[in-house]
């Protein structure tokens, strides 16, 4: 069996270390993949959003299956075109992913369903939004309607900080036509967390609880980021609580997305805030997400190519997924200046010593080799390191000791992931 997975980030490399492990598979490919994928994986140079080249190498190299990693793909239709091709392409299709690409749609859908959310308001202009949020007060949540790779999400608690956040959006246009429109809402208070399932369309095979650490520094501070790392399983879900997402939000999509004839394939992404252990859903994503896939591939004791294949075929509730037993944390180390502006081309030192420890693997996102063959940095969030043990407090020590065996200019990640974790668990 020939597999391609789109995309060059550590999510993708997590699902390429997954299916490496799947011995139906002949040839692996990424694309375009990054230094750590390489070692897996055949890496092609082809950019996630060039739909027709990626569907010329699948015919040319008789893909069996194509497993999509990043949103815009997925939102640019990529499943839509190589199904048509009569390649089997795990995710959403395109009308399936405005659940992500839009988060005014992804709002009313809630609404039409009776999900639990945040109270909101949709708006396209600053005027509007200015005076709404100026009558209902602070803090209070702003949010661009299309795909900003995580970073289009204004918590805001000050008229200052507004006012920037206004400027951002509409008059500096920062995210372009994603930004037209904002969904202005309700700031919940509470703890969030992410829980994913599977659909075939029809059934769902729920997977596991994480929680994410949106914001760049520790304490949760600074500005939102695609994500500076993650661990799972989450203690905050426990089993009512697991129940509780299932029935309000997770079962209550699936069956709304059928009676709006929306045929969802795929991995379904539930962003949630837990207030007074009730769970509100605050956004959809129709992906897996970046950077919990990578703890979560640790903890998976099966094989994922069976996942994925009975996602596109069908016969999802047949399958299951075995967990080993304990917790898994990553740490994502950024390039300097990351979420803003960062440099690139930074050696990597140190990921040879961290190659001898036990239970800890390196998933690597912005990496590339240099002619020399050196591993550099290449993008904003450059490294996931991820670790496991039964115990959480083992996990999170062994994860920030591969850290600090790591180094390259300006690198910095946040000391914390886990804390929350750790509270509960005492």
């Amino acid at each position: 069996m020939n597999v391609l997975v789109v995309g060059g980030g550590g999510r993708e490399h997590a699902l390429v270390y997954k299916l490496k492990a799947n011995r139906e598979i002949k040839n692996l490919f990424t694309a375009p993949g990054n230094a750590g994928t390489e070692k897996l994986s055949q890496n092609v140079n082809i950019s996630p959003e060039n739909i027709s080249e990626i569907k010329s190498f699948c015919i040319k190299e008789k893909i069996d299956l194509v497993v999509v990693g990043p949103e815009n793909s997925l939102a640019l239709g990529i499943v839509d075109d190589l199904s048509k091709s009569g390649i089997k392409t795990f995710g959403p299709n395109k009308r399936a992913t405005i659940i992500e690409s839009s988060k005014a749609f992804a709002k009313e859908f809630m609404q039409r369903h009776n999900v639990p959310t945040a109270d909101f308001c949709i708006f396209n202009n600053i005027q509007d939004t200015k005076a709404y949020i100026d009558k209902h007060g602070l803090p209070i949540v702003i949010k661009a309607d299309g795909l900003c790779a995580g970073k289009g999400v204004f918590v805001v608690h000050t008229n200052d900080e507004l006012n920037e956040a206004l400027k951002d959006i509409f008059i500096n246009k920062r995210f372009g036509v994603a930004g037209e429109k904002v969904v202005v809402e309700e700031k919940l208070i509470g703890e969030e967390a992410s829980f994913f399932a599977i659909s075939d369309g029809e059934k769902v095979l729920p997977l596991i609880g994480a929680q994410d650490h949106k914001p760049a520094f520790d304490g949760d501070k600074g500005p939102n980021t695609g994500g500076m790392g993650a661990y799972t399983p989450a203690p905050l879900i426990d089993r009512k609580l697991y129940q509780k997402v299932m029935e309000r939000i997770i079962y209550p999509t699936i069956e709304g997305l059928k009676q709006e004839e929306i045929e969802y394939k795929g991995v379904l992404y539930a962003g949630l805030m837990i207030k007074d252990n009730e769970p509100y859903l605050l956004e959809f994503n129709c992906r897996f997400g970046d950077p919990e896939t990578q703890p979560m591939a640790m903890l998976m004791e099966n094989e994922l190519l069976p996942i994925l294949l009975s996602s596109v075929e069908g016969g999802i509730d047949k399958t299951e997924i075995k967990w080993k037993k304990g917790y898994s944390i990553c740490v994502v180390l950024a390039s300097g200046g990351y979420p803003g502006k960062y440099e690139k081309c930074k050696i990597i030192q140190g990921l040879e010593d961290v190659q001898k420890m036990k239970d800890v693997y390196v998933f690597h996102a912005g990496t590339k080799k240099d002619k020399e063959g050196k591993i550099i940095t290449n993008g904003g969030r450059v490294l996931g390191v991820t670790s496991y043990a039964e115990k959480f407090v083992t996990a999170q020590e062994k994860a920030y000791e591969a850290v600090e065996k790591i180094y390259f200019e300006g690198m910095h990640y946040r000391k914390d992931i886990g804390n929350k974790a750790l509270w509960r668990l005492k």
